[in-house]
């Protein structure tokens, strides 16, 4: 295709919203307009689901659950008064609670002022404020925010070491829907302890964001924490980011969430459009379809060209792969479908992986994020001609793109004015809903992630078998084979997990000695030390 071919194109595909200074580009998908009139009628048909799921009806048949984040942004779209009114008044109790503790209103007993915020969450609870963090916290914030959101008992001890002694003014927030999940509950419970080694109350420094009448709900109000906000049934973890378990944090460092909540709105109002042509969200369904032949053949790189937006492919990576990466579609067939996400950021990427995107495997597909304010205020000339920092950075953009087209690796190009509360709202929402619309397009159910369940049911088993391990090796008392130690634990078919198990106790001085060489785990022998 010549130039003036693909600057017709350009034009055709280009989508443009001046509310939200938003563009997004696909003319460099190299879908044709027989390839778009064939997808006519399963966007028509995901226009509707998109609609009744915002009508309130049954997202997730597993759990009975409707889909409402799309609720959080306009509560008069709720489908009952009563939805309304606790959307309403999570708000208003998220901004009293952050004036609050901004003022002084509400502050630790042996301090005058929080000044630190420590988060607590896994998953859908901690990427996207972990994102909304380092895109819109400004250079010096209301509070610091920290987060802990692994069960890995190094990394706990590294947040806690960056604290020191400011754990006494650090307000702690504990995110879980159930109040039953293990990382969190980890991670609570290891931060309680450390508060108990300085002689501190935890619930007198935490909050909880958890569903109604959960375990940690019924916790927080039974030890008198300071605060206890609502998680929604109907909000899923990954869509949570305008609930209290984004707004909460956002606000206490000051970040502008009626802003966000803002553009949110608007980028939904915009991608209700039931027009492929004139719908952003759409047009990126139809190019994640088209670019892996419906069937997630190519992976999604996400390359942001702004050092803010770092974490954005983090954030898709679980939005995008937990919606979208299903086994069965709706009736129940196989499919194994998914788009697999990765990225980086710009121009770094230029000195790692653009060599392999632009003449390596071409699995893939990339979508560049591009920012055209370079920074608040005026940059200096780093070379003759007026050329600015911000100048090569759109250059090598602008060049990325070129190459790879060149070499018939497909793009897609988002850009937005500036990093502000509103635009990360609108990408944010923008995501939301081509996930949505991506998963009616394959016929399956973007809201429900039994994946993930079987994983923990899983590490639930490990646990459980780790405990029996335990009680027969101090029963035996008398060193034995990993063979022997199975069979006296009553599963003789476990014999790797249970080398796993002792492997890891023995290396936490844990109880557990082993004996033998390590490099023929059948010659060992176990003991209880």
């Amino acid at each position: 295709m010549d130039a003036a071919a693909l600057w017709q194109r350009y034009q055709d595909w280009l989508y443009y919203h001046e509310g939200l200074g938003f563009y997004l580009d696909v003319s460099r998908m190299r879908f044709d307009d027989a390839f778009v009139g064939a997808l006519k009628p399963k966007f028509e048909k995901a226009f509707k689901d998109m609609a009744a799921l915002e009508a309130g009806a049954i997202a997730n048949p597993d759990e009975n659950r409707m889909v409402g984040h799309y609720w959080l942004r306009d509560p008069d779209l709720a489908p009952s008064p009563a939805l309304k009114q606790e959307i309403v008044e999570t708000l208003e109790q998220v901004e009293a609670f952050a004036e609050k503790v901004h003022t002084g209103a509400i502050h630790p007993p042996y301090a005058p002022k929080f000044t630190d915020v420590l988060s607590i969450g896994i998953g859908g609870s901690a990427l996207g404020p972990e994102f909304v963090a380092a895109a819109l916290a400004p250079d010096l914030p209301l509070m610091g925010i920290h987060f802990i959101d692994n069960t890995d008992p190094a990394g706990i001890d590294s947040t806690l070491s960056q604290l020191k002694d400011r754990l006494k003014s650090t307000l702690v927030i504990v995110i879980s829907k159930s109040g039953g999940t293990p990382d969190t509950r980890n991670g609570m419970v290891e931060v309680q302890h450390a508060y108990s080694l300085h002689n501190l109350n935890f619930a007198q420094h935490a909050v909880a964001i958890t569903g109604h009448d959960s375990g940690l709900d019924k916790l927080a109000k039974s030890e008198g924490w300071l605060e206890t906000f609502p998680m929604h049934d109907w909000v899923g973890g990954r869509t949570s980011e305008m609930s209290a378990v984004g707004l909460l944090p956002a606000a206490l460092q000051g970040i502008g969430i009626g802003e966000m909540l803002a553009g949110a709105k608007e980028m939904d109002v915009a991608t209700r459009v039931a027009e492929i042509k004139r719908n952003p969200a759409a047009l990126l369904a139809l190019s994640w379809y088209y670019a892996g032949n419906g069937r997630g053949e190519k992976d999604m790189v996400v390359l942001p060209y702004k050092d803010s937006l770092l974490l954005f492919s983090r954030y898709l990576q679980q939005l995008v792969m937990e919606s979208l990466g299903k086994e069965k579609d709706l009736e129940g067939n196989t499919v194994c479908q998914g788009i697999a996400v990765y990225g980086n950021k710009g121009s770094t990427d230029q000195h790692a992986y653009v060599q392999q995107l632009r003449e390596g495997v071409p699995n893939f597909f990339a979508t560049f994020i591009e920012v055209l304010e370079d920074r608040n205020g005026p940059s200096p000339e780093v070379e003759a001609g007026g050329i600015t920092s911000g100048d090569y950075l759109s250059g090598f953009l602008q060049g990325t793109r070129e190459a790879l087209f060149e070499n018939l690796r497909d793009s897609i190009t988002v850009t937005v004015g500036q990093v502000n509360p509103g635009t990360v709202g609108a990408l944010i929402a923008l995501y939301e809903r081509a996930v949505g619309f991506y998963a009616s397009l394959v016929n399956i159910n973007a809201y429900h992630q039994p994946g993930v369940e079987a994983g923990k049911k899983a590490a639930a088993a490990i646990l459980d078998l780790q405990k029996r391990v335990l009680q027969v090796l101090k029963a035996e008392g008398a060193p034995m084979t990993l063979e022997a130690l199975a069979e006296r634990a009553g599963v003789p078919d476990r014999v790797e997990s249970i080398y796993k198990i002792v492997r890891h106790l023995a290396a936490n001085r844990r109880g557990v000695v082993l004996q033998g060489n390590l490099a023929e785990p059948a010659s060992l022998r176990v003991s209880a030390s």
